[in-house]
């Protein structure tokens, strides 16, 4: 199923100052300043890999338009946030607790749908961490004026 939808502005990235903070960040035993680099990400997100990211997720997802409306009434779209794991080496995410009241807010989704709309956010954050992996962070050169190893 495609979604046909305007493309959003990408979230702005403003995740906790700990990347400790996230269940799934082994962190090092001495901390040296801010690792995360979410100013270099966001700045890449706005240079197209968000665009990317959310074609390449809307031809495939299956949320219909009054679930994604829901969605981005909510702001959860701008609540997903990415970050560079430094431990692993990649760019990680997370995706936001879908509230349960999204049900009483609107009649056309219900209880069960909740699950599929918190499934669907992973599915565009993985697919955001991805291109922004594959695409656009280019480890072994200098070309965005920074090192990401």
């Amino acid at each position: 199923m495609t979604l046909d939808i305007e493309i959003p502005e990408p979230p702005t990235l403003r995740g906790p100052e700990d990347p400790g903070d996230y269940d799934a960040v082994e962190e090092p035993e001495e901390r040296t300043g801010d690792d995360t680099r979410r100013d270099e990400l966001a700045g890449l997100l706005e240079a197209g890999a968000w665009e990317d990211a959310f074609d390449e997720w809307a031809d495939d997802t299956y949320l219909n338009e009054g679930e994604f409306r829901a969605v981005r009434e909510r702001g959860l779209l701008d609540e997903l946030d990415f970050y560079w794991n430094r431990a692993a080496g990649d760019v990680g995410y997370r995706v936001p607790p879908i509230p349960a009241d999204l049900t009483d807010a609107r009649e056309d989704i219900d209880a069960h749908d909740i699950d599929d709309i918190e499934e669907a956010l992973d599915d565009l954050a993985r697919t955001v961490s991805e291109v922004l992996e594959s695409d656009y962070i280019h480890r072994g050169s200098e070309e965005f004026g920074y090192d990401w190893e």
